[in-house]
């Protein structure tokens, strides 16, 4: 290393004297089928206290203790701790909170110019939203309404596709992190990848919220005219509970499948959005009768209980859908990897590095001792010779 490169930090001098010595690899060594893998990284400040675990460094630079030969539930555990889960999803509901106001924007401007009367957009709030934030909802969306127009339609559909996208380019980094891949993918690709899963939001959202309050009506003005509408009255009432799960599981199955940089096929994922859609949906119902029965928000905070109720909601919703992710990822490992699992990987070569350094220690001390039995032998026939020629 030359004068010119060397620095006051001694860890850096010593960094670079270590990459110097080592030898440098050709193109085929540097390159390989699975470099875009991240392989996991030993915690060294900590040990565990069992043979069978060993701690690997976190998300966040934490310990995440793994244990040998894991079941899925174990393994689904440690990879919740190690990628943070719980950090992605309070990531994930802070820009699910900036994605939801534009694209609620964009929604209620086209809403005016489709022909549905605000008295509907009433009707479905007071059905889906709790009373103490009815109005509150109600008198915001009547003004976006009222203002609607051309201009507010053009601003809206931008300010929607550009700010809610940073929610599902989220989503598409916390993927990335399940799968321990690196995103490859340019500014651009990336971009239209989540607006277009922003655009596939906008439609899937409103239909899983409308036919589950409105299905019979839906159905009546449908088939009334045939007088068909008593007929299949019973039809609608299963149709509006089963299409919105049907729609959701769809979209989870779609976005677990695109968003990750990993070539994936669809059947993959449904492990994962099976579960993202039956906890999303009963996680809702049973925080809903939560909110309304047990907790006190507004009392305690007043008149931003209905902002922290959202963001505690985007934030369960957003740990769901990682824990979803890493089902899938953890599927797809077992699969791609076959035997060991990258951390036993890196436990393997842990162990071999200790024997190798236990080996070339004992190697030392044996030529020490032998170096050492050698001078004493030469001195010996030295005192020898001396002792003879007196």
């Amino acid at each position: 290393m030359s004068k010119k490169e060397k620095t006051t930090s001694k860890f850096l001098n010593s960094a670079k004297k270590n990459e110097e010595k080592k030898p440098k690899k050709t193109k085929d060594e540097q390159i390989g089928p699975d470099r875009t893998y991240i392989m996991p990284n030993e915690f060294k400040s900590k040990s565990p206290k069992k043979d069978n675990q060993e701690f690997f460094v976190s998300r966040i630079n934490k310990p995440a203790k793994y244990t040998k030969n894991p079941n899925f539930f174990s393994y689904l555990i440690y990879r919740i701790g190690k990628d943070d889960a719980s950090g992605l999803s309070a990531q994930l509901s802070y820009y699910f909170m900036l994605s939801l106001f534009p694209m609620l924007l964009f929604l209620l401007s086209i809403v005016p110019v489709v022909g549905v009367k605000q008295s509907t957009i009433r009707d479905m709030i007071k059905e889906n939203v709790p009373p103490d934030y009815a109005g509150q909802v109600s008198s915001i969306i009547g003004d976006i309404m009222g203002n609607a127009s051309g201009s507010i339609l053009s601003v809206g559909l931008i300010l929607a596709l550009w700010s809610a996208s940073n929610g599902m380019t989220a989503i598409m980094n916390s993927f990335n992190v399940a799968y321990d891949v690196e995103d490859s993918r340019n500014f651009v690709v990336s971009k239209l990848l989540s607006v277009l899963f922003t655009l596939a939001m906008i439609i899937v959202l409103p239909i899983a919220l409308v036919l589950p309050t409105f299905g019979e009506q839906i159905g009546s003005l449908l088939f009334g005219p045939l007088g068909l509408g008593d007929q299949i009255k019973w039809i609608f009432n299963l149709v509006r509970v089963v299409l919105p799960l049907i729609i959701i599981f769809i979209a989870f199955m779609v976005l677990y499948t695109l968003a990750p940089n990993v070539k994936i096929k669809m059947k993959s994922v449904i492990p994962g959005a099976i579960f993202a859609t039956i906890v999303f949906l009963g996680g809702s119902f049973l925080f809903g009768i939560y909110i309304s029965n047990f907790a006190n928000y507004s009392k305690t905070y007043g008149s931003i209980a209905g902002i922290i109720i959202l963001m505690l909601w985007l934030y369960i919703t957003g740990f769901i859908i990682i824990i979803g992710a890493e089902i899938n990822a953890i599927i797809h490992q077992r699969k791609v990897v076959v035997g060991k699992t990258p951390e036993e990987h890196t436990m393997t070569e842990i162990e071999e590095n200790e024997t190798t350094k236990g080996k070339n220690e004992a190697d030392i001390n044996a030529d020490n001792e032998s170096a050492h039995a050698t001078d004493s032998d030469s001195n010996q026939n030295t005192s020898d010779s001396d002792s003879n020629k007196v």
